[in-house]
């Protein structure tokens, strides 16, 4: 009998061990299935909201995008306007630049012809005022009318230089005159030195 005893307490033993066993790989399976059922859950709301989540993130980056051209439109207007107004004032200072580099040229090459002894546009100007004074002191001279004067280019485009131009002229035409007289008289002498032989 005590061996049929620790039988009956072996079998009762294992039949709960077994049934713990069963109990154990239920709830495994149980929560396995929940897992599974949780992970499907997920899936299908990533799914559903994923769609309006990257809708709503597109409306974001258009958002985002209208304010990007917005401040880049504003800051591409101020730059061209900076690079116009630098690009007028190196224009101008190149202008200058040029204007005084000319000026500077106009004199040397001036002086360089002077001192070859070509005369300038002023000494040319002088030279033939003392001609046209000269070829009417010839002409009264001679009896025939003085030509009609003719106005100079440089008087006529210039009116603000006109005072000073004819207080020029009107010295080189008292030196002409005096030089014509010279020559007038000069002349005149040899003419009679002439006849009397």
């Amino acid at each position: 009998m005590a061996k049929f005893k620790k039988t009956a307490k072996g079998k009762s033993s294992a039949s709960t061990a077994q049934a713990k066993l069963e109990d154990v790989s239920r709830s495994i399976v149980d929560s396995a299935q929940q897992i599974w059922q949780a992970g499907m859950g997920a899936f299908n709301r990533a799914q559903a909201e994923g769609s309006k989540l990257f809708e709503a993130l597109v409306r974001e980056g258009a958002t985002l995008e209208q304010k990007t051209r917005k401040m880049a439109t504003g800051k591409v207007d101020v730059v061209r306007e900076a690079v116009e107004t630098r690009v007028d004032q190196a224009r101008e200072r190149a202008t200058d630049t040029w204007d005084r580099l000319e000026k500077v040229f106009e004199d040397r090459v001036q002086r360089a012809l002077n001192k070859l002894g070509v005369p300038g546009r002023e000494e040319i100007q002088s030279l033939t005022d003392r001609i046209e004074v000269l070829t009417d002191a010839v002409r009264k001279l001679n009896g025939e009318k003085p030509a009609a004067k003719k106005a100079t280019k440089k008087a006529a485009s210039k009116p603000a230089t006109k005072k000073a131009a004819s207080k020029k002229s009107t010295a080189k035409k008292a030196t002409a005159k005096k030089s014509a007289r010279k020559t007038t008289a000069k002349k005149a002498a040899a003419k009679k030195a002439t006849a009397a032989s």
